[in-house]
């Protein structure tokens, strides 16, 4: 094939932002040549912009069936991305799953174990891990630029969302819609990468999830979460919709120096020796590890975020690239927001791999009560 072709299913915020950029050109070997949505008035709203150019669907299986596409980009409420992504896998279609890959990692696994058969790729929309001063973090770290970590610390606070963001959907902000607040929603880029920068997941949580703090939501909007590794090394992820002008700052410490990330920019301090060996090598009592000056570290690279993602995609179909975020990561970032959640509701520290059961039902009991928003018009937002 020349360019892949690729069809969206839901035409939300994101699955028209990325049927914009295929529209446009910005994805080199792919174009737009499909979407589909359970609502008309979307569809409507679709074909007033394309036309007779693409084809149109109400449903996703039809959408399988037609070979108008060759990739699926699942852009639905988060529930259905795995059933989506399954059902695509066994029409051997390639599919991208936007965050997260499922709600609960049980699943997400379902979908990982069909993958593993499938004769197609499966993809996750890891935008953020494009960001050349994350891929440089993540670089010095692999290379040992801090020594072994010792501490983490993201304060990921600038996801402000207003009550009418929450207003504009049904499915937003629900147990039984969503299936979360900020950790399901905004934060699973952050949880990606607090995870993919640093080469380690955490083995034991506590979190205090506050569950409608700042909004009239039933999930949580403002999430403290500690966290320890098998290292010995501890962490400290922090997020909310409700900070305003808020903060982004990543910080990770090691043996040999400390990395920070913050308002866009990379820091490095390195120690001229490494901390574990000056602290029982040192006859100073209140000596500190000396240290060179903190210096800003060069980012080189462009930060392609959405359009660098499918851009790959379209290449890794074609053989010219392998993927660059391929789903299977995905279910890291599903299971710490799952402890994050049990943790909180158990009022205890929760073990890393979790107990999925136990997760499920409790998260079945959330559901049991939950109400789909009343929203005065769903509406569609350009994003």
């Amino acid at each position: 094939m020349e360019k892949v072709r690729f069809g969206i299913i839901g035409c939300g915020n994101m699955g028209t932002k990325h049927a914009e950029n295929l529209a446009n050109g910005l994805i080199k070997n792919g174009v737009l040549a499909a979407v589909c949505d359970i609502k008309p008035s979307r569809l409507d709203a679709m074909r007033a912009l394309y036309g007779d150019t693409i084809a149109y669907f109400d449903c996703a299986e039809d959408m399988y069936k037609s070979g108008t596409v060759d990739v699926v980009h699942i852009c639905t409420p988060h529930y259905d991305h795995p059933r989506l992504a399954i059902e695509a896998m066994d029409h051997h279609l390639h599919c991208v799953v936007e965050k997260p890959a499922g709600v609960y990692t049980k699943q997400v696994k379902e979908m990982l174990t069909r993958a593993e058969s499938a004769d197609t790729l499966l993809g996750i929309m890891f935008n953020q891990r494009t960001n050349p001063a994350f891929r440089k973090m993540r670089e010095m770290i692999q290379n040992g630029a801090i020594g072994r970590i010792k501490r983490t610390n993201w304060i990921i606070t600038d996801w402000y969302r207003t009550q009418e963001y929450y207003d504009s959907g049904a499915w937003r902000a629900t147990w039984v819609g969503e299936g979360g607040g900020v950790l399901m929603n905004q934060a699973p880029h952050q949880l990606d990468l607090f995870q993919w920068i640093t080469g380690m997941s955490p083995v034991r949580v506590r979190a205090f999830c506050h569950l409608g703090k700042w909004h009239d939501i039933e999930v949580e909007d403002d999430v403290t979460c500690y966290c320890e590794y098998e290292n010995g090394a501890t962490g400290v992820f922090i997020t909310t919709t409700a900070d305003a002008p808020g903060t982004n700052r990543f910080e990770v410490t090691g043996t040999k120096g400390t990395l920070l990330f913050e308002k866009g920019r990379l820091y490095y301090t390195e120690l001229d020796i490494d901390e574990r060996e000056y602290c029982f090598a040192t006859r100073a009592v209140f000596a500190t590890p000396p240290a060179k000056e903190t210096v800003e570290i060069a980012i080189e690279g462009e930060n392609t975020q959405h359009v660098g993602i499918l851009n790959n995609v379209a290449n890794a179909v074609l053989g010219l690239e392998p993927l660059y975020a391929p789903a299977s990561d995905g279910i890291h970032g599903v299971e710490l927001a799952n402890a994050m959640l049990l943790s909180s509701l158990l009022d205890k520290t929760v073990t890393l791999p979790i107990d999925e059961d136990l997760f499920y039902e409790e998260l079945k009991k959330l559901i049991a009560t939950s109400k789909p928003r009343q929203i005065r018009e769903e509406t569609v937002t350009k994003v």
